[in-house]
């Protein structure tokens, strides 16, 4: 009940959804006595969805979660095991195409058989079951279990954690896979902005994992100034970074994490 609640109010958590809701809202008061007020939630959305889909609004919202940990440094020694986060893999279009096919997160992917490539000591846990409230949506850590095998990374080593539904189950959830032994180096392998909220719940978890950022949306400070050149990208990206930062606030509130705005 309460993870249905969490996936309505996340649609509220988004931007462009926001945005387009007041639009409506005023198009259905139009033929009514309050048209004034209509007209001026229609004028209102319109406005704020450019603002949201061509200024740079979306690359300073984002840049701050970005930056926020550093890329991973390799001269500390091999890591003992990789965590993934799902998020990478259209699991329903997987299933019905009978192919693993793969988002704008895809890096999540790729990073992690670099990683294994390199690392051939090190365990991969891919945590990632269903994130969403549709009943026939499958789990998608199943599929990147045999994209990781097809890109040659050996069976023995991939475990599939198919039961976390969000990021404080894959926390939960992948600590009790990995069993993390005192000493041990573990690798937690997810988009960048995503990584703050990331390791603020494994930490709460008790799991102490490394930051290895991945699938970069910026360039870095220069893009506080650029704008979108396309309505619907900017709009993307707003929609993450909003997403990133109303998540860590929740999460502080309830506990799911110890910290606001977790640094390294």
């Amino acid at each position: 009940m309460l993870f249905s609640l969490s996936k309505v109010l996340g649609f509220f958590a988004l931007a462009s959804n926001v945005l387009a809701t007041i639009g409506i809202i005023g198009l259905c008061l139009l033929c009514t006595r309050f048209r004034r007020t209509a007209s001026w939630l229609v004028v209102t959305s319109i406005m704020l969805i450019a603002l949201a889909g061509f200024s740079p609004l979306g690359h300073i919202l984002i840049l701050p979660l970005e930056q926020r940990f550093p890329q991973w440094d390799p001269s500390h020694g091999a890591p003992d095991g990789i965590v993934v986060l799902g998020g990478a893999i259209l699991s329903d279009v997987s299933a019905a195409r009978g192919s693993v096919a793969l988002n704008d997160s895809a890096e999540r992917i790729t990073a992690a058989v670099e990683l294994a490539r390199k690392y051939p000591n090190a365990r991969i846990i891919f945590s990632g079951g269903v994130g969403s409230i549709r009943p026939d949506v499958p789990p998608e850590a199943p599929f990147a279990a045999k994209e990781l095998l097809a890109l040659g990374v050996p069976q023995e080593r991939i475990t599939a954690e198919e039961q976390s539904r969000n990021t404080i189950e894959n926390a939960v959830f992948s600590r009790l896979v990995a069993q993390p032994k005192p000493g041990e180096r573990w690798l937690l392998v997810t988009s960048a902005f995503h990584m703050p909220r990331a390791i603020g719940t494994f930490r709460a978890a008790g799991f102490p994992v490394e930051a290895y950022p991945v699938d970069y949306r910026t360039r870095g400070m220069n893009d506080l100034a650029r704008p979108f050149a396309s309505l619907a990208t900017g709009l993307n990206e707003t929609d993450y970074a909003l997403h990133e930062w109303i998540g860590l606030l929740v999460y502080r509130l309830t506990g799911k994490t110890n910290e606001l705005f977790p640094a390294p």
